[in-house]
């Protein structure tokens, strides 16, 4: 299959112009993503779209100082959508500004719900060293958010020479979020919840759209481990050298996760170790993460037998497609007891060939919707000037 049915977009050129293209074609994506976080917001942090706009204004400068072209990039798509800048900001913060709006409450009195409302709910996995019996290197997720965000999903494929050409699954009017570059970097996220104190870091989507502009490796892990980050957050990073790892994020320090026997899988809970800003306190943002986890490296692990490319990713649908505990499962369905407004749900799972550069996404839950192959081959574009595409065996260095 050479399209999807999720609504893709394509733009190239300056800052200010790509931004202006996936402004114009994506404006009522950008419309209903407003809506929605207008009356989300409102509902659970009583906060109104017009105070939500003042608090992202204040981020402004510090994304311009620290992402200048970024920040353009931004304003063109404001233009093309016939919005303002700050509406496109809130988009860009909507974690940032609900866990500020309610995260100074103390401990004893935080609703766990209210926790997971404000981080994505995610699994990401990635699979190298021999994990796929037909050894490709996979990487990907499933990107659990609000279900009613799911009709402003968007795929867009960024053309920004000399920087690598870049394919992310995005909400309408965000910049960055998980994706591939034509490096062949390959960045998923999860969501870890929390702040732990008053400092003002940047935004995760600056941050992730940051580590997606880089062509080496080192350059992507120093983006993720050295810009301040806002909010607590897990990136896992995947090179088609076969060399993933998992970082664990948080305004205070970093810790990590390295691959046991190719498959590395990481959920919302801390698996390195509790910071200790947490210790003995801790409660993760997602208790179901603690049994998503095994469920999907259970399941990946039957990738390892896998006799082709169809039946790794068969396998790889198939452990995304978990049902233990539904509807808050590996693959994630609504929680009819809850509001509307605060269901969860998988908008889509991903799955990256690292080997030959194929993108596979699915329009939704992938138990009930087949991998969908994207237009573009992820590596189709400027690529590392120093990081061979397989490392050679010891016995070619002797």
């Amino acid at each position: 299959m050479t399209s999807t049915s999720i609504r893709t977009l394509e733009i190239s050129g300056i800052p200010a112009e790509r931004g202006r293209q996936y402004g114009e074609g994506a404006a009522d994506l950008i419309d209903a993503a407003v809506a929605y976080y207008e009356e989300a917001f409102g509902q659970q942090a009583g906060l109104g779209w017009a105070e939500a706009r003042r608090r992202a204004a204040a981020w402004v400068p510090r994304c311009t100082e620290a992402a200048p072209e970024l920040v353009a990039e931004l304003e063109g798509i404001a233009a093309g959508a016939g919005r303002d800048l700050l509406d496109l900001m809130v988009l860009n913060l909507r974690g940032e500004i609900i866990y500020d709006q309610g995260g100074t409450r103390p401990a004893r009195d935080e609703d766990p719900s209210e926790e997971r409302d404000a981080s994505d709910g995610c699994t990401s996995f990635s699979l190298t060293a021999g994990a796929s019996g037909d050894g490709h290197q996979y990487a990907g997720q499933n990107w659990d958010w609000r279900t009613g965000t799911r009709d402003t999903v968007v795929i867009v494929r960024v053309v920004q020479d000399p920087l690598p050409t870049l394919i992310m699954q995005l909400e309408a009017g965000q910049i960055g979020r998980h994706g591939v570059n034509s490096a062949g970097l390959a960045l998923n996220a999860n969501g870890l919840g929390g702040r732990f104190d008053g400092a003002v870091g940047l935004p995760q989507t600056f941050i992730r759209r940051m580590t997606l502009n880089q062509s080496e490796l080192p350059d992507a892990i120093n983006t993720l481990v050295r810009t301040p980050a806002h909010i607590a957050s897990n990136a896992l990073l995947t090179d088609r050298s076969g060399f993933s790892i998992d970082l664990e994020i948080t305004p205070s320090g970093v810790d990590w996760v390295y691959p046991v026997d190719g498959l590395l899988v990481h959920g919302n809970h801390y698996q390195a170790q509790v910071p200790p800003q947490l210790a003995g306190r801790y409660r993760p943002v997602s208790a179901d993460s603690l049994f998503r986890v095994p469920q999907a490296r259970a399941g990946l692990e039957r990738v390892r037998h896998a006799a082709d490319r169809d039946a790794a990713l068969a396998g790889i649908r198939a452990a995304m497609s978990d049902h233990l505990g539904y509807p808050e499962s590996v693959c994630t369905h609504p929680d009819e007891r809850r509001p509307a407004v605060r269901q969860w749900s998988t908008l889509l799972s991903s799955c990256v060939d690292l080997t030959t550069g194929d993108y596979f996404v699915t329009a939704g839950t992938p138990c009930d919707h087949p991998y969908e192959k994207l237009p573009w081959n992820a590596f189709d574009g400027p690529g590392s000037r120093h990081t061979p595409v397989h490392t050679p065996p010891m016995e070619a260095l002797r």
